[in-house]
């Protein structure tokens, strides 16, 4: 029984991937300003809430806080808060007030900010800041959990400093400063950074080995250039982003598999290699590093999105499905 709804599980992924839209999201024209209004990417509040985009969200609290379905091979755990689904639909939610004005938006949006800035959410210790735990193992990446992870990071100071620039609250823009903490500190001792020859990379998913997911890292980045737009004095952010894009510029190359793009490159022992991305991440790749090239001017970004862009083609499809399902029967997803 457990077999079938693996396999039931991926096929109906794949069908979703099949039908994503490409581009994946819409980039707004405004990726700068000191006022954060649009997200880096455009979250229609449907989507995210209806299950194109974060299809594990299962139902939402009292407070219109999504819950999660785990996935496949996780084991006595069927519901899980996730901040980075919290997150997305936050955003989405922001950008659905964006639209209408309307102060029911503005006060569904302001109930994600106090979630995010609830001590009951998250830990928060001297050497780490605040940081924003995800209650559920890791079986692929032989994490048990609780995890950290730059992605929820990201998430969660994009959502703090929306909430803080709507009413002025000085508390929740300390609280995403203290986010920022955990991208200095190693992922062995409770960061979320990553320290690889080719810079700090920050890691969605966090592992005795890195992981190295692609778009987690440049989701990460997100989150902290929205504290660089609001506080542009402060060299920490700045910093952290620097270095990030570096990073990206030492290791995108890595990510070409000369006819598809990697989901990631761990390399931990019994984890597939390689692990091809899935028809909507190649596309969401695209489209996140077109935004890395409007926000940068970086051509490297724009090489990459294109030639990333060429290979999403039904036979290249087709090539990369054959990889994946023998990845997904290696970590025990199909």
């Amino acid at each position: 029984m457990k077999k079938i709804k693996q396999i039931i599980f991926m096929l109906r992924k794949f069908q979703r991937d099949i039908r994503s839209p490409r581009p994946r999201y819409a980039i707004p024209d405004e990726l700068r300003s000191q006022e954060l209004g649009d997200y880096y990417f455009i979250f229609e509040e449907h989507r995210v809430a209806g299950g194109p985009d974060q299809p594990l969200i299962s139902k939402l609290d009292e407070n219109g806080i999504p819950v999660n379905k785990t996935y496949v091979d996780v084991i006595n755990q069927d519901y899980v808060y996730f901040p980075i689904s919290i997150g997305q639909l936050g955003l989405a939610v922001f950008h659905t007030w964006l639209k209408t004005g309307n102060e029911n938006d503005k006060a569904r949006f302001l109930k994600f900010a106090e979630w995010f800035a609830d001590e009951r959410h998250y830990d928060r210790s001297e050497t780490l800041g605040i940081r924003w735990l995800t209650q559920v193992p890791l079986p692929q990446y032989g994490n048990p959990g609780p995890w950290q992870s730059a992605f929820s990071q990201s998430r969660g100071i994009s959502i703090l400093l929306r909430g803080y620039q709507l009413t002025g609250n000085p508390v929740w823009a300390e609280k995403a400063r203290l986010a920022l903490t955990s991208f200095t500190q190693p992922v062995s001792e409770g960061g979320v950074t990553s320290f690889t020859p080719h810079g700090p990379f920050y890691e969605e998913y966090t592992a005795e080995v890195p992981t190295l997911v692609l778009n987690g890292m440049i989701f990460a980045l997100c989150g902290v250039y929205d504290y660089v737009r609001v506080f542009p004095e402060d060299p920490l952010p700045r910093k952290i982003f620097d270095d990030g894009i570096r990073t990206l510029e030492n290791i995108l190359p890595d990510y070409d598999l000369g006819y598809w793009s990697r989901y990631n490159l761990c390399r931990a022992e019994g984890y597939p290699d390689p692990d091809p991305a899935t028809i909507g991440y190649q596309r969401l790749h695209v489209t996140q590093l077109d935004m890395l090239h409007r926000l940068t001017g970086n051509g490297l970004f724009r090489r990459y999105a294109d030639i990333f862009n060429r290979q999403d083609t039904p036979a290249n499809a087709l090539k990369m499905y054959v990889k994946k399902a023998g990845a997904l029967k290696k970590i025990g997803r199909l």
